[in-house]
């Protein structure tokens, strides 16, 4: 389903919106919900006013869709992104899974983190997701070497280590059969370059891998734009 707005304010509030109800359905019926959580500039917006809603965060679980291997600390870092942005105000009470540690290698981290993500509450409530202009979600990137692993919704692989030209530092992705593990997605992007790159994966061009996230049938794709 598409929501086209006129300001990336209103996209981003629209969106908090869905996310909020989807938590809340989740937690009206389990005692607790997830929500998986992107980084990069597009979610800001959406995460700060998603920070002001009355959920119960105590019962809310974060999970990160994706994370670069810097420390928690570095300026690259998604996790910092998400406890400056997200996890402040009512939802400074969620609970975050970290991506990086110190001890582990990228490879040792993902493998872990594939077997404890099997532990949090299932399906998850809502994974909020952007797209880049190369048509990547999460860091599932054209270029990456395991994409296919990433992209197949029958893997029994939640979490892949990944490497990309398009990042100067290796990374961790859910794979798209983690991703589709959730009540409903929201991809949420904005300008008019990422506008026509979404039109051509809508439309099936298979260079793109969010076309695979579009084409699956396992969870509902709601896609919020601005210019």
């Amino acid at each position: 389903m598409e929501h086209f707005f006129e300001t990336r304010e209103q996209a981003s509030a629209a969106a908090a919106d869905r996310i909020a109800t989807a938590l809340q359905h989740r937690l009206d019926h389990q005692k607790a919900a997830t929500l998986v959580v992107s980084g990069g500039t597009s979610p800001v917006q959406c995460f700060e006013a998603l920070a002001h809603m009355d959920l119960c965060w105590p019962r809310v679980g974060i999970l990160p869709s994706d994370d670069r291997w810097v420390p928690s600390e570095h300026d690259d870092s998604n996790e910092k992104l998400v406890r400056n942005k997200l996890l402040v105000n009512g939802a400074a009470s969620a609970d975050l899974l970290p991506f990086y540690t110190a001890e582990n290698s990228v490879e040792e981290r993902a493998a872990i983190l594939d077997q404890e993500i099997r532990f949090v509450p299932f399906p998850f409530a809502c994974a909020l997701l952007g797209m880049g202009a190369d048509g990547h979600f999460a860091s599932l990137f054209p270029d990456a070497e395991n994409l296919e692993e990433g992209l197949d919704l029958e893997s029994e692989t939640l979490c892949l280590p990944v490497r990309t030209a398009a990042s100067p530092y290796p990374r961790i992705t859910l794979t798209l059969a983690a991703l589709s593990r959730s009540d409903e997605i929201v991809l949420l992007f904005f300008g008019d370059e990422k506008r026509k790159v979404y039109e051509k994966a809508k439309a099936g061009n298979a260079r793109y891998p969010v076309t695979r996230l579009l084409r699956q049938k396992r969870a509902p794709v709601h896609c919020y734009w601005a210019p």
